[in-house]
């Protein structure tokens, strides 16, 4: 599997999206659209982003009873993305559910936990008495048990879930945003990492966001993640 740094387009517009992607002249970054952009400017924003030559992750984290799901990717399967995900919460049945509506249209992983969630919110709020690492590894086991090919992990997680997905000869991805320059400010989330420890974690994709759209020089800062996390 090869690895690649995706730019998280967080965007609230199609033109603040369009003009930054127009900064890159020399090459077509993998980019994600998530629900903000998604919820503002609907399908029409992927196809014309597929359009112009970048591979689109639809990160919309479908949580929905497994019939809902279903019909939901059979709508996302016509845009022509290279992977989407569902949340890992919503158990194995919607998962599969998922898998047939996609009908292998694209790469469909899971969220486990929300980078942003931290090992207090995960007991004091979500009632959930297992380690962060312990309900991450099961939310990865029931995704791979529902056919799917990954998941959306924090990097600090990478290692382990690729670990024992190797000693079952299991081919199995991570995505993994929670990803900041060594120099840079952790915003909200919780648990991050640089791009190059990453790499050293077995992260197949990082999704970098804040440290990219809002450098100063947006090019350099993603041929830097670029360098650190693939070359």
């Amino acid at each position: 599997m090869g690895k690649d740094v995706i730019i998280a387009c967080d965007f609230g517009s199609k033109q603040a999206t369009l003009e930054f992607l127009d900064k890159f002249t020399d090459v077509k970054p993998f980019v994600k659209i998530g629900m903000e952009l998604y919820f503002a400017e609907g399908p029409d924003i992927v196809r014309e982003i597929k359009a112009r030559g970048h591979k689109i992750f639809l990160d919309l984290k479908m949580h929905d009873i497994p019939n809902t799901v279903k019909k939901a990717m059979r709508s996302i399967a016509s845009l022509g993305v290279d992977m989407t995900n569902v949340h890992a919460g919503g158990g194995i049945a919607m998962m599969q559910a998922a898998m047939e509506g996609l009908e292998g249209k694209a790469i469909l992983i899971a969220v486990t936990q929300l980078t942003s969630t931290n090992a207090d919110t995960l007991k004091n709020e979500l009632l959930i008495d297992k380690s962060m690492n312990e309900t991450i590894m099961q939310y990865a086991i029931n995704t791979s048990k529902a056919g799917l090919g990954g998941v959306v992990c924090s990097p600090l997680e990478s290692e382990m879930i690729h670990s024992h997905f190797a000693k079952n000869n299991i081919p199995f991805i991570t995505v993994t945003p929670g990803i900041r320059f060594a120099d840079s400010s952790k915003d909200d989330q919780s648990r991050i990492t640089t791009p190059a420890k990453a790499k050293e974690m077995g992260s197949d994709y990082i999704v970098v966001g804040r440290p990219i759209t809002q450098a100063e020089d947006p090019v350099a800062a993603y041929k830097r993640c670029v360098a650190e996390f693939i070359d």
